[in-house]
């Protein structure tokens, strides 16, 4: 396979903190019972920003940090399930910001795997005969919350993350994934349904922009999918799991992670988490946690890493990295 190298990296987290203790104000709940059960302490929200704006935000500052001007992008691929709209995608809208003329830009929909999804599509992209482009995660998850529920209300936050990824001969990149989908077990993570109010439905469907799930179903789901997922990559990439040096979970709960590691017989040292700050930013939180431990030098190059995302769909992504 032609390999991707990922350039740079950047993310954005917007300015308001929301604590378990402010949450408590609002509704019937405190910071242990939050903490002990999800591992947030806090998460951060946006005020008048949008989708977009995080987006944009990160695409900049990898442009600047990577040297590159806007129109040597060929393409721009934003994972969400918080858009600014179903028309113009927010990659469109990301596009015009940066001034990235010669990009193709759109969105993709795959909840808290998105990452892992965007980073398999734009692999897809560099074997042909594109050079370099953006994936990005962004997600504002709370306009899509119902903020007098406390069994979603604590979990969500927003924030942005991406790298610049290009082709490459090197030895280096993707080595191998596995992406899954169990479209019938769809009904466990749902937001954002739309009304149907055509004059000619005999039965209309109402709004619900709310998310709703079966945590314990999820949970479930999560910690029987993905470490079968992750294996499978491993296999593929003749990698035992010692060979890996991080693992970069979704960081929607801190049980998950735990029984993850403890499922591959590793030190919980290798699975680096940030819930406690960001809660569950879904497409973002892997490419935030990434870009974090890049700023830090924890991951650096000559590394090997594993990405995992999960979530919505019901949806699973594994990727095996050589950095």
């Amino acid at each position: 396979m032609e390999q991707l190298k990922i350039i740079a990296s950047a993310h954005q987290i917007p300015g308001r903190d929301v604590t378990n203790d402010e949450l408590s104000t609002m509704m019937e709940t405190n910071d242990e019972w939050i903490y002990t059960r999800t591992g947030i302490h806090q998460r951060h929200i946006v005020t008048t920003e949008n989708t977009s704006d995080l987006a944009s935000q990160v695409a900049q500052k990898i442009i600047t940090k990577a040297g590159i001007s806007p129109e040597s992008l060929d393409f721009i691929i934003v994972s969400t399930m918080s858009p600014d709209s179903m028309s113009p995608s927010t990659a469109a809208i990301v596009q015009a910001n940066i001034g990235a003329t010669n990009a193709f830009a759109f969105d993709l929909s795959a909840a808290c795997s998105g990452f892992v999804y965007g980073l398999s599509v734009a692999a897809s992209f560099l074997t042909t005969r594109y050079q370099r482009g953006l994936v990005i995660g962004a997600e504002t998850l709370s306009k899509l919350v119902d903020w007098q529920d406390r069994t979603t209300a604590v979990l969500f936050g927003d924030g942005a993350a991406g790298v610049l990824v290009e082709r490459t001969d090197q030895n280096i990149g993707l080595l191998s994934e596995e992406l899954r989908t169990f479209g019938a077990k769809g009904e466990n993570l749902v937001a954002g349904k739309f009304a149907n109010t055509n004059p000619f439905s005999g039965e209309i469907s109402p709004l619900d922009p709310y998310f709703h799930q079966n945590g314990r179903e999820v949970y479930g789901f999560a910690t029987r999918e993905v470490p079968d997922a992750l294996q499978a990559a491993l296999t593929q990439a003749n990698l035992s799991a010692d060979d890996v040096d991080y693992y970069l979970l979704h960081q929607a709960n801190s049980r998950i992670v735990s029984s993850i590691a403890k499922r591959f017989g590793q030190p919980i040292a290798k699975f680096p988490t940030n819930m406690e700050k960001h809660g569950n930013t879904s497409a973002a939180s892997i490419g935030i946690l990434l870009d974090e431990l890049l700023e830090a030098g924890t991951v650096r190059p000559g590394q090997t890493i594993a990405l995992a995302g999960f979530g919505g769909g019901l949806t699973v992504g594994a990727q095996i990295w050589h950095i």
